[in-house]
């Protein structure tokens, strides 16, 4: 099975689409929950992009790099599970990450710690520091934590400027800045959990939890594209992770509720072709471009020649003859 079939595409597509529906008009807002545990970390921050998100295997951290516009500061945000600290305060939060940080790292400097008060939610503990970088100039941080029961969320923002302490712009992010731990996660929060996963190539840990997400579509009109999507992403994470049975089983599940859509039986020829099953391989991708007509809006069926998949009967002349004639 390949990682970059248009399936893939498609699906970054969707949750882009579902991580709108959690922006600001500006696209400044950030959310962060995790997939099986109550709470949402979320704050506000005005011209940062997302270069980079990361999730645990074990569905107990989600977090997110991102860069302002001008390039002088860069944000840090996480949501993670605490339970040897549990019950957690915020207080707990912040020395159960500041203690080992500043032990392993002698240079750390605190500048000052200070506690925000939240109306809606636990208090903010405050941390200000600094902190050699790699070319010897100094790194300057703010970093506030927040927590209740056994979860904790941990904002950082940095950069060479010592105005990341004072800026009166990036104190607007921490006046947004909040936990509410008593949010149930929804199926957004658990369809881009398994999509970090998925593209940091975690496919064992990701594909239970596109399942998870399976359980929880939304009624909608896209309901039947998503469940397709997500079918096939969830399908693909077994297979790629060797998990061919498993996969084998969704893919045909699948085809048993909704006949007619084609990447469910080229899936299916992809786990033929992983157990060296030609003939059935070759019956699926029949069964597929036969309804190529039916796939989703923006996919094409992959080419087959270049799936990783099929290319290892590359010698195989006559089955290869076959999967040319695909186009």
């Amino acid at each position: 099975m390949k990682k970059s079939t248009i399936a893939t595409i498609c699906l970054l597509m969707v949750a882009a689409s579902a991580a709108a529906q959690n922006a600001s008009k500006n696209g400044d807002s950030f959310t962060l929950a995790l997939p099986t545990h109550s709470g949402k970390l979320s704050w506000t921050a005005e011209g940062f992009t997302v270069t980079q998100s990361s999730a645990k295997p074990n569905s107990g951290e989600i977090g997110v790099r991102a860069n302002d516009k001008s390039g002088q500061f860069n944000l840090l945000g996480f949501l993670f599970l605490f339970p040897e600290q549990a019950p957690m305060s915020s207080a707990k939060c912040r020395d159960g990450v500041m203690d080992p940080l500043k032990k392993s790292n002698p240079a750390v400097t605190v500048a000052g710690a200070s506690q925000m008060s939240r109306p809606d939610g636990p208090p903010i503990e405050l941390v200000g520091y600094v902190v050699p970088g790699r070319d010897g100039k100094p790194i300057y941080s703010m970093r506030g934590f927040v927590a209740e029961g056994d979860i904790c969320g941990d904002l950082e923002i940095y950069g060479n400027d010592a105005t990341v302490i004072s800026d009166p712009n990036l104190k607007k992010i921490w006046e947004s800045y909040g936990l509410d731990p008593k949010y149930v996660p929804q199926f957004n929060d658990i369809f881009i959990y398994a999509q970090v996963l998925y593209k940091t190539d975690q496919y064992q840990a990701a594909a239970p939890i596109f399942e998870q997400a399976l359980a929880k579509i939304p009624q909608s009109g896209d309901e039947k594209t998503l469940r397709r999507v997500i079918t096939d992403q969830a399908g693909m994470a077994y297979g790629i992770a060797g998990n061919v049975p498993k996969a084998r089983a969704m893919f045909e599940a699948a085809i048993a509720k909704d006949p007619d859509y084609p990447m469910y039986y080229y899936n299916l020829a992809c786990a033929d072709a992983e157990e060296k099953k030609l003939n059935d391989a070759r019956a699926h991708l029949q069964q597929a471009f036969a309804r190529k007509a039916n796939m989703v809006q923006g996919e094409t069926l992959p080419d087959p020649t270049k799936d990783d998949s099929f290319l290892p009967y590359r010698n195989d002349k006559a089955f290869w003859a076959f999967l040319e004639t695909l186009h």
